[in-house]
């Protein structure tokens, strides 16, 4: 079972069900790198849910997890509210990956690097 999947909502997971079949171009395209174990034997999951909140992807061995951002991120609102949720993360013992919608659809390679090093080394800074 999911770290904290247990204490949210049930709504929360039919949302999150939903989100699957409605991912965003560079969520299509990362889950086409992370699916499948593929890299380095990694297990990823996606529109996952943690602490009653569905993230992107999440690497369960690792406590990682990848947030992609679109434009809305880059408002100051929507900033504060993406800190204080990675702040609730990592207070859970989570670590969070923030990568740009354009990095996924630009550098896919890049962005893979990026994750595979930020899972198997826990130490390096995101």
């Amino acid at each position: 079972m999911s770290h904290f999947k247990h204490n949210s909502r049930p709504v929360v997971f039919k949302w999150a069900r939903m989100l699957r079949n409605r991912q965003t171009e560079a969520e299509t395209i990362l889950w086409e790198r992370l699916r499948d174990k593929k890299l380095g034997n990694l297990k990823f999951r996606r529109q996952h849910v943690i602490l009653n909140n569905i993230v992107d992807f999440y690497c369960y061995s690792a406590k990682l997890i990848i947030e992609i951002d679109g434009d809305i991120h880059r408002t100051p609102e929507q900033k504060q509210r993406d800190q204080e949720r990675d702040s609730q993360f990592e207070a859970a013992g989570f670590r969070t990956l923030r990568i740009s919608n354009e990095d996924v659809i630009s550098n896919i390679d890049v962005v893979c690097k990026k994750i595979h090093l930020a899972a198997t080394l826990p130490n390096v800074p995101l």
